[in-house]
């Protein structure tokens, strides 16, 4: 009986506030445009972003895939290892799940953490850390792709290096919350097995290099498919609380990317600290940090139209990549991996960790790149 009644609460509660979110957007933009307007800026999303993202998944993949094919990966691993034990506090191993993880996307931390080999190497604590290590590099290849292609190079790779010392604070601040914590791993035993690191090479040269090509190719398509709900739906609703009306003297007309400009708003009485801390030139800005929250695919949508309307900058885009790459989508992900773990009881403690590691990793990229251009 309790539950049934919980769940009509939430019900009314649901209702309650889905009825004056989009009531208060009818009620200023009408609702004729309002609904066009969600119509025809998911419909411009699709055409004209997700499939530019997907192009670079798809070729992130096909390169990732050759990379550990014929060993590049192996080779990073070696370079790596002597970095990852005084940055991270983790065996060296771990450096593999980074790369993995940039290379892809975030769920491949959770394959390797259920590899009986890789795990081994790893104390318990040092494992479940893991989560919030893996985390901050996964989709990393396709956000710096998408940055360099829209010609910030030198942003694009400050921000990579405040991602790294983000993944730091993240990584050690959950080993500390953890560390003197009994904990046992445990996996399902029907799943335990699941996941092998493999690098057996079958075929010769071109044989290998065409079906690397061409599953990391496939990889790539199925990450482009699994923004598409996150850039359609968050991306949608972020911009219509972040734009205004296009045209003032003419008023809503429903058109792509109009909205009520509520965001901005409430960012507004924060600007200080924004500017203080990333730089942002524009209190907008913030509303990619927050996407980047649930997914850094639908955050990527908002570049283009923060830079045609002049919303953002090189030092934006330095921050945007640090934050984007560390927190990645990182809500989700942190609860499928300790619950993976049989350890949710630690999820808020791994969210409130990498909550912190992303905002020094935008600090880190903010006055980054102010000191690059002062020695420039």
């Amino acid at each position: 009986m309790r539950k049934i009644d919980q769940r009509k609460i939430e019900a009314v509660i649901f209702l309650s506030i889905f009825f004056v979110f989009f009531g208060y957007l009818g009620h200023i933009m009408g609702v004729k445009n309002l609904l066009s307007t969600i119509m025809t800026t998911a419909h411009d999303l699709l055409l004209n972003t997700v499939f530019y993202i997907m192009s670079i998944t798809v070729l992130a993949g096909a390169l990732g895939q050759l990379f550990i094919e014929f060993g590049v990966i192996r080779l990073f691993e070696v370079i790596l290892t002597p970095l990852i034990k005084p940055i991270f506090n983790l065996p060296g191993v771990a450096s593999l799940g980074a790369l993995m993880t940039f290379f892809s996307d975030n769920p491949a931390i959770i394959s390797l953490a259920k590899d009986k080999h890789f795990s081994s190497y790893f104390k318990n604590y040092q494992l479940i850390s893991l989560t919030n290590f893996g985390t901050a590099f996964g989709m990393g290849l396709i956000v710096l792709t998408f940055m360099i292609g829209r010609g910030f190079l030198n942003s694009a790779v400050i921000g990579f290096l405040g991602a790294i010392f983000g993944a730091m604070i993240s990584t050690r601040l959950m080993q500390f919350f953890i560390k003197d914590k009994e904990l046992e791993i445990s996996f399902d035993p029907q799943t335990a097995d699941e996941n092998k690191i493999s690098y057996k090479h079958e075929g010769n040269i071109m044989l290998r290099l065409l079906n690397s090509i061409l599953d990391g190719g496939k990889l790539g398509v199925d990450i482009g498919l699994a923004i598409i709900p996150g850039v359609l739906i968050i991306s949608s609703l972020v911009m219509i609380i972040t734009f205004g009306v296009k045209n003032p003297q003419l008023g809503y007309q429903g058109l792509p990317y109009e909205g009520v400009p509520i965001l901005p708003q409430i960012a507004s009485h924060f600007n200080p600290i924004f500017k203080f801390l990333f730089g942002f030139r524009s209190p907008e800005a913030v509303a990619f940090p927050i996407t980047s929250l649930g997914a850094v695919g639908a955050a990527l949508s908002l570049i283009p139209k923060f830079l045609e309307r002049g919303i953002i900058g090189a030092n934006d885009i330095a921050v945007f990549t640090a934050m984007g790459m560390c927190w990645s989508g990182f809500l989700s992900t942190h609860t499928a991996m300790l619950d993976s773990l049989k350890h949710r009881e630690l999820i808020s403690k791994a969210i409130i960790s990498h909550t912190i590691g992303g905002i020094f990793a935008g600090v880190f990229a903010h006055y980054g790149y102010v000191i690059f251009m002062m020695m420039k």
